[in-house]
């Protein structure tokens, strides 16, 4: 991995804001109980056999995908704020409903599909907003550093929230779950109320309907020199260097005959290897070339991706997911800030909508066409070629002259 290099000493670097990092705490709280409460719904589900399980997992992401573009155009029109809070306030009643019905009733499958529906709908509204505060609540010269303390976070959350699920699932059901979501969406909730964006951003025109709106978001994303390639790098990564470890990594592990717990230490090295570019970032901040550092990025994982395919030995594999997620998180560490610092403060939400639904569709086109591959030539086939996919658009990122030559302002 490239070392860091920054555009000023580490001494010289200011304390983020405390607004900031009351936000982040509060939201990392309640991505903490999301985990949790997908595991139970997961669980739930699965009693009733892998159709309706297939189901519910299809009622969370066919109306986020369909209102995605919609909810970024929501977010710029009345406020990424307001729109939090208002999706805070749905989901709190949600889980209260969803552990009163299941305590009483029990977890019927159309109440799981109900709730599941609610989820990917708020979702929808919720992602983009969420995804364009950090730069409401932060300057654009400390958003790189922020954003990768939102990343190591994330990271940490998705550790210890299906461990934790599974934990309360085991001990009281869907119900403790869904108790424990409610509470961090009120926590959450009273952090929104208290915190204010310490910096004004141009909102959508009034007089632009909402539909026009979200298609021009989609036009800007286009038609901009920096986020078309941005975004095309972000699909690349998607389609290629998340499957390796949620749809590879298990079937690798058959092939090969490893037990679960390996592709599990692999998926927590992946992890731990994220978390810790994620906090040197958000200490030392990013390379001055932040579009060479997320290039890099893809190209530093492609030797951990040819690890996890071809190693022998279990050690070489988990070490090899350690290098997959420290190239993952020093892409994501500098694609997060290249976008959101390149988009005008109009398209904020917008854009962030874009992005989501980019990665959405990318990961959709690759798990099955990866799947695909793997039951007619081999998982170790299938990572070989996220390997080289994955290595190839990080090369094209750095001979591409508005990525190779974009400074970090």
């Amino acid at each position: 991995m490239t070392s860091l290099d920054t555009a000023r000493p580490v001494s010289a670097l200011p304390a983020l804001p405390r607004a900031y990092l009351i936000w982040l705490v509060g939201t990392r709280a309640s991505l903490f109980g999301d985990a949790v409460l997908y595991f139970a719904l997961g669980w739930a589900a699965s009693a009733h056999g892998g159709g309706m399980g297939a189901l519910v997992l299809t009622a969370v992401t066919l109306p986020r995908t369909v209102l995605l573009l919609l909810g970024g155009a929501v977010g710029d029109r009345f406020g990424a704020r307001r729109v939090m809070i208002t999706g805070d306030v749905v989901m709190l009643t949600a889980t209260l409903v969803l552990a009163l019905v299941g305590l009483h009733l029990g977890t019927s499958p159309w109440l799981l599909v109900t709730v599941a529906v609610v989820i990917g709908t708020v979702d929808a509204f919720y992602l983009p907003a969420t995804g364009s505060m950090p730069r409401r609540l932060v300057g654009k010269e400390q958003l790189p550093r922020a954003l990768a303390m939102q990343q190591a976070g994330s990271q940490i959350v998705s550790l210890l929230g299906a461990p934790v699920g599974a934990v309360l699932v085991a001990s009281t059901g869907l119900t403790g779950a869904a108790v424990a979501d409610a509470a961090t969406f009120a926590i959450v909730l009273v952090v929104l109320v208290r915190v204010r964006p310490a910096f004004d951003v141009a909102r959508q025109p009034r007089g632009e309907g909402l539909p026009a709106g979200a298609v021009d978001g989609v036009r800007i994303a286009v038609a901009d020199g920096v986020l078309r390639p941005a975004l095309l790098l972000t699909a690349a990564a998607a389609g290629f260097l998340l499957p390796v470890v949620s749809l590879l990594n298990p079937l690798l592990a058959r092939e090969h005959g490893w037990s679960a717990g390996v592709a599990g230490m692999v998926a927590g090295g992946q992890s731990l290897g994220m978390i810790a570019v994620a906090l040197v970032v958000s200490r030392r901040g990013t390379m001055k070339r932040i579009g060479r550092g997320a290039a890099l990025g893809l190209c530093g994982s492609a030797p951990g991706i040819a690890a996890v395919a071809l190693a022998d030995t279990a050690a070489v594999v988990v070490a090899g997911g350690i290098v997959v997620g420290a190239g993952s998180g020093l892409f994501a560490c500098h694609i997060g800030p290249l976008v959101l610092t390149h988009v005008p403060d109009t398209h904020l939400a917008r854009m962030q909508a874009v992005l989501v639904l980019v990665q959405s569709l990318a990961l959709v086109v690759g798990n099955n066409a990866l799947g695909a591959l793997a039951d007619a030539r081999g998982a170790t086939l299938a990572t070989v070629v996220c390997a080289g996919g994955v290595c190839a658009a990080g090369i094209a990122g750095l001979v591409t002259k508005p990525i190779r030559r974009l400074r970090q302002r």
